[in-house]
Formats: structure tokens, sequence, C-alpha cells
């Protein structure tokens, strides 16, 4: 079977990283989340540290992001004059998942890959979301936070993704028409979201999965 990927979007606190870990075990391929600043590390040679606080962050507001000149993962070159500007650590982020979706299939986590890999020949993007909430005592459970943090953490962490998103892309990250399946992880087990995604892939690629 040639080559495939599945993006995987999500809300803080939707199940999103916990479901991609399950699908990416049952096709029996990498998972890409964390492991991207670890590889891109390898590469480069800048710290884990500088490349975690650039992860799905940028250093302007959601307004701002919008009026950024959206990256182009066919043409933006890395400046060598700002080597460790937030641009350049998404340009070599970028460029390591570009390569390794060459080499092999994988389900990515985040990092607005569904945009970054979107001329691959055989990418499927998905979007978890749940309601508010639900992600508040999602992350209350996991975290052993109160309340109060919970929400603050998921209003943050959300805002900042979509900041990232809109910022490289010039998308609305919260737009169903960005994927090709999007999924309420509320109204179905981590399993049940499992099967939906490979029963979508499988149609979008004309295979079983």
């Amino acid at each position: 079977m040639e080559n495939y990927v599945i993006t995987i979007a999500r809300n803080y606190g939707s199940d999103g990283c916990a479901i991609a870990e399950r699908l990416a075990g049952q096709l029996n391929i990498r998972l890409l989340d964390k492991e991207l600043l670890s590889l891109v590390s390898q590469e480069t040679g800048i710290s884990e540290e500088i490349l975690e606080q650039a992860d799905e962050k940028v250093k302007v507001s959601l307004w701002d992001a919008g009026r950024e000149r959206r990256f182009d993962p066919e043409y933006d070159r890395v400046d060598p004059n700002n080597p460790l500007s937030e641009r350049n650590l998404f340009r070599y982020q970028a460029a390591v998942l570009r390569r390794l979706a060459e080499r092999e299939s994988l389900v990515v986590v985040g990092r607005a890959a569904d945009y970054v890999l979107q001329r691959h020949m055989r990418l499927f993007a998905v979007n978890i979301q749940a309601p508010f909430d639900d992600c508040v005592a999602g992350i209350m459970k996991r975290k052993f936070v109160d309340a109060k943090t919970a929400v603050k953490d998921v209003r943050t962490i959300n805002r900042e993704r979509e900041a990232f998103y809109k910022a490289y892309t010039g998308r609305d990250w919260n737009d169903p028409l960005n994927y090709d399946l999007c999924i309420n992880s509320a109204k179905f087990s981590q399993e049940d979201c499992v099967a939906l995604i490979r029963k979508g892939a499988g149609l979008k690629f004309k295979c079983e999965l």
C-alpha cells in the first residue's frame, strides 16, 4: 500500500491525542506528536526546550495572526539571518514532517500538519472537538487540577493553537471545511472515534484500513 498520512487537529481536552495514539497503534504506523520536536532537535541542533516554547504557539494575538504572511510549504525557506525565529522553527518542523511523509505512513497530531502536507496524495485530515464543559472535565481528571485551572488552561491553549494555525495557514482552525472529517468526541468512545477515522480514511483512499 502507498504511504498515507492522517492528521489530527484537536481541541485541548477533547481526547484527540489519546485517539491519535490508539489509531496509530491499530494501523501499526508511526505517531508524530511531541516526538516531532525531538526529531527536529536532532536534525538542527536546536534544543527541545527552545522548540517547545514555539510549539503550536505564536507571540501575536489571534487578530494579528490573521494578518501574518501565510506559510508556503513548497517555497518558504529558512532565513539564515534569524535561525531561532518562530517562523524558522516552524520551517524546520515542516521540512522534517514533509520528508517523513514521503518515506512512511503517519498519524500526525496538530502542528498545522493538514496544511503543511496538503499536497500529499494520500492525506486524510481530521478535527476532533468536544463541548467546552467536557474538555474542562477531561483536563481536571487527567491533570488533577481544579475547575478554575482547567477552564483557564482549555481557553488559553485553544487560543494559542487557533492563533498558531491562523498565522501559518491563513485559515480558521475551527472551520470544518478545512478537514475531511470532524468528530465530537463527547458523542463517541475513543475506540469508536478510531473506527470512524479508519472508515473515513479507507473510503477516501479506496482501501480498507
